[in-house]
C-alpha cells in the first residue's frame, strides 16, 4: 500500500525520517596533530580503547600495496589518474602528495559516519588538518606539544629507529609544525602521559556536549513538560 502524501507533497514516513535524522546525535570529528615522537599514537590508542564509538576512515592512495595490505581494508588503492579525477570532483576531505604518491581521505564516508552519530578520529599532519577544517569546521582540532626540545630528542633517541641525521630532520620538522599551532582550538603538552590523556579526553567529551551535536535534546526534554500544570 502506498504512503499518502501530507501537505507539501512529502510522505508521512519521509517526514518522520527527516525528523529522526535532525534529532539524532551528531558525531564528533576529533583531529589530533603532533610532531613525531610526542606520544600521539599512545594517546590515540587509549582514547579508542575507552571510547569504542570512534571510527577510522579508510584512505585512498596511489602507492602499491605492501605485504598483506588489502584494497578496501587497509587502503583504497587507486591509479594516479583515478585519484586526480576524484580530487577534481572534490571527493576528498583532505589530500597530500608524499614521496611521489598521493594520499587522501574520502569525504562522503566521514560525513556518513558523523550523520549517523559515530565519532571520527584523525591522527594527521598539520596540512591535512587545515584541509579538514574546511570540510568539518565544527570539529575539535587539537595540537599536542612535547615539553621541550631536549625531551623530544630524548624520546626520539629512545626509540632507536632513527639515525642522527633523520633525528635532526624530525626536530626541524617539529619546529615548523609547532609554528602552525595557533590554527588549532586546543593545546596539550605531553609532559605527563596521564595528564595529557585526561585533557584530550576532556576535549572530546566537551565536544559531545555541544548543542550542535545533540540537536533534538532540547525538544525531547521540553516535550516531557507538555500538558503539565506550571
Amino acid at each position: 500500500m502506498s504512503e499518502q502524501p501530507t501537505s507539501g507533497g512529502h510522505t508521512a514516513a519521509g517526514k518522520e525520517e527527516r525528523t529522526a535524522a535532525s534529532s539524532r546525535r551528531q558525531g564528533v570529528v576529533l583531529v589530533l596533530c603532533a610532531p613525531s615522537g610526542t606520544g600521539k599514537s599512545t594517546l590515540v590508542q587509549r582514547l579508542v580503547r575507552d571510547f569504542p564509538s570512534f571510527s577510522f576512515s579508510i584512505s585512498c592512495t596511489t602507492r602499491e600495496p605492501r605485504g598483506q595490505e588489502r584494497d578496501g581494508v587497509d587502503y583504497y588503492f587507486l591509479t594516479k589518474e583515478q585519484f586526480l579525477e576524484r580530487r577534481e570532483r572534490g571527493e576528498f576531505a583532505e589530500w597530500a602528495e608524499v614521496h611521489g604518491n598521493y594520499y587522501g581521505t574520502p569525504l562522503a564516508p566521514v560525513r556518513e559516519i558523523v550523520d549517523r552519530g559515530g565519532d571520527v578520529l584523525f591522527d594527521i599532519d598539520v596540512q591535512g588538518a587545515m584541509q579538514l577544517r574546511e570540510s568539518f569546521p565544527d570539529g575539535r582540532y587539537v595540537f599536542l606539544f612535547p615539553p621541550s626540545r631536549d625531551e623530544l630528542q630524548k624520546r626520539l633517541r629512545g626509540r632507536g629507529t632513527d639515525s642522527e641525521e633523520a633525528m635532526a630532520r624530525r626536530l626541524a620538522n617539529a619546529v615548523r609544525e609547532m609554528e602552525a599551532a595557533p590554527q588549532f582550538d586546543h593545546w596539550i603538552v605531553n609532559r605527563d602521559l596521564d595528564r595529557a590523556y585526561d585533557e584530550l579526553r576532556a576535549v572530546y567529551l566537551a565536544g559531545c556536549s555541544r548543542p550542535g551535536q545533540q540537536p533534538g535534546l532540547l525538544r525531547e526534554v521540553l516535550d516531557t513538560f507538555a500538558g503539565e500544570d506550571a
